[in-house]
């Protein structure tokens, strides 16, 4: 499995060589004592902590679904009422040239 170490060069996890490039400090992370040294109390506030930013993360993820629905469901209410404008627009259009058409034939005629 291909890995990058500290310091930013590849190595693998089987080859060991991303293992030594750890310094005992972060190595003291990954190891069993330090893990059963936490107190139990510090793992369930961050726990709690935890599930809290993910009901944080839910709640505006519904938040942000619903704003996306009415925005849709807005832009296809302007969308169907700009080509409504668009197709009356160009009936007066129409009518105006047919007008201007006329007007100028009783000009001719007169």
């Amino acid at each position: 499995m291909p890995h990058v170490d500290a310091a930013g060069s590849p190595g693998t996890l089987e080859g060991g060589d991303a293992w030594r490039s750890l310094t005992a400090q972060r190595a003291r992370h990954y190891s069993r004592a330090s893990m059963s040294a936490a107190a139990p109390s510090v793992l369930e506030a961050e726990l709690g902590r935890l599930a809290g930013r993910v009901d944080e993360l839910l709640t505006a993820l519904e938040q942000l679904r619903e704003e996306n629905r009415a925005l849709r469901q807005r832009h296809e209410s302007l969308a169907s009422e700009r080509a409504t404008l668009l197709q009356k627009n160009e009936q007066v259009r129409a009518r105006v040239e047919a007008m201007i058409g006329r007007l100028k034939t009783l000009e001719h005629g007169a």
